[in-house]
């Protein structure tokens, strides 16, 4: 049972590699098919089965996963489709998706997209006022550029206001090592990480457990949260980044189980 629902990765030099493929869906979406969804082990991995039938990802692949938990989180997506079958509160099965089939084939350009976050980095924007923004930037960011420093061997300056500046190629080497230590499945969890928050860096440290979600999360949102104090919240902007939240634990999911 292919999950062609989930359209096929495509992986052209011009195109965002990963988050084309997991946006992209049917506008009507299907009825539910299925009355049963398992986990079965096999020699290929742990895939999942709809009535007995096993999940395959857009391109055909067998939806095989290395660890029954993680299967078993997929399998729960499917269990959660109620009337109708919805991609867009799949994220789960849309990110191994991509790790399964589409990172593989151009891993190095994957780990490639993902490193060049370094380059504009959210944690390297400093606020240049008022001095408790500042204060607050350095108390949750600092620690995270100064494990970057010391565990990875990556240096970023420091930047106030918005212009652009060219970091130094040492540590923007040091980043495109680090993540390119990661396999295909890991990799397809830490580029949603990355694009969520806007940086390579809470997602490394993410993945290295040196932050949880949480502290990632509340860091990428840093000056947003700021701004809500001194204005109030916009509820359209609160809403939307409640559907990233989800998106975001998902990815979080991957990583931690297969850090």
């Amino acid at each position: 049972m292919s999950n062609d629902l989930f359209e096929p990765q495509k992986l052209e030099s011009d195109v965002d590699p990963i988050r084309k493929a997991q946006q992209m869906m049917r506008p009507k979406l299907p009825k539910r098919f299925y009355k049963d969804v398992s986990v079965e082990p096999r020699d290929e991995g742990h895939v999942i089965l709809l009535d007995g039938r096993t999940v395959k990802t857009p391109g055909k692949m067998v939806l095989a996963l290395p660890l029954a938990e993680l299967a078993e989180a997929v399998a729960q997506e499917w269990r959660d489709q109620v009337d109708v079958i919805d991609p867009g509160a799949m994220h789960l099965t849309r990110i191994v998706n991509s790790g399964i089939e589409a990172v593989p084939a151009r891993q190095a350009e994957v780990a490639d997209a993902i490193a060049a976050y370094a380059g504009t980095d959210l944690l390297c924007y400093r606020a240049d006022g008022p001095e408790r923004l500042a204060q607050r930037q350095q108390a949750i960011w600092g620690p995270v550029l100064e494990w970057a420093e010391q565990d990875l061997g990556a240096r970023l300056v420091l930047i106030e206001g918005i212009m652009p500046i060219d970091q130094p190629q040492e540590a923007l080497a040091a980043i495109r090592g680090a993540v390119g230590r990661f396999g295909a499945l890991e990799l397809a969890g830490l580029y949603t990480v990355t694009t969520l928050t806007g940086s390579v860096l809470l997602a490394l440290a993410l993945a290295a457990g040196r932050i949880d979600a949480d502290q990632a999360w509340a860091a990428a949102y840093l000056d947003e949260d700021w701004n809500a104090e001194q204005w109030g919240q916009d509820a359209e902007a609160m809403r939307l980044r409640e559907k990233k939240r989800v998106e975001f634990d998902a990815a979080v999911l991957v990583l931690k189980m297969l850090g």
